[in-house]
């Protein structure tokens, strides 16, 4: 990596913890989940409520970021996307980019994007106006949060414990939502409920 691609993906991650004159709302682990409806890329309508007694993971994305690609050229993303589903949890894709700014998507490009990466998640909701982000609190691409059958939020953070942008950070890094989901799975509490995610700034609208 040269230095100049090195201070762009500082500045991202700065910019990221930061996001000034943005205004969040302020949840913790081991509130209930704040309750959204939102359109998936397929127009289907889908209401958290609805996923009541399943696991769910909410999966911040940006399809143009340096730390997403990272998960998704490795399709360590994917697999986490195909292990989890197929066991019945469901996985929420959400891109809160805004239109005109890097990463927002249309339906058709949604889709597209999803069948050339080749990722499962159970939908990917689109969000330019960016309500569930800031609903949420989400700052960053990935930005991760895991909800149990209750629709409690377990874990909120960094995918793993790894912020580097390299792919080969990925292999022995240590994975936070997969700890979640299988503690959760096995009625034991989660070890690690809470981290600094780490990534590009979501790009909501100003």
């Amino acid at each position: 990596m040269n230095r100049k691609h090195t201070v762009t993906l500082l500045l991202s991650l700065l910019v990221a913890l930061t996001l000034p004159g943005i205004a969040f709302a302020e949840i913790e682990v081991g509130e209930m989940a704040p309750q959204f409806t939102a359109v998936d890329s397929n127009g289907n309508e889908h209401n958290l409520k609805d996923f009541r007694g399943k696991n769910v993971v909410l999966e911040w994305t940006n399809p143009r970021c340096p730390y997403v690609v990272k998960h998704y050229d490795t399709k360590n993303m994917q697999s986490l996307q195909k292990k989890y589903t197929d066991k019945g949890v469901i996985w929420l894709t959400i891109n809160s980019s805004a239109e005109g700014k890097q990463g927002n998507l249309s339906a058709e490009e949604a889709n597209r994007s999803i069948a050339e990466s080749g990722s499962a998640q159970t939908a990917y909701l689109l969000d330019p106006e960016g309500k569930i982000g800031k609903m949420y609190g989400a700052r960053t691409t990935p930005h991760m949060y895991v909800i149990d059958g209750e629709g409690t939020l377990v874990y909120a953070g960094a995918i793993d414990n790894n912020s580097s942008s390299r792919h080969t950070t990925v292999a022995n890094a240590k994975n936070y939502v997969a700890e979640a989901l299988d503690a959760i799975m096995m009625n034991k509490p989660v070890e690690v409920a809470a981290t600094n995610a780490y990534g590009c700034s979501v790009k909501y609208k100003s």
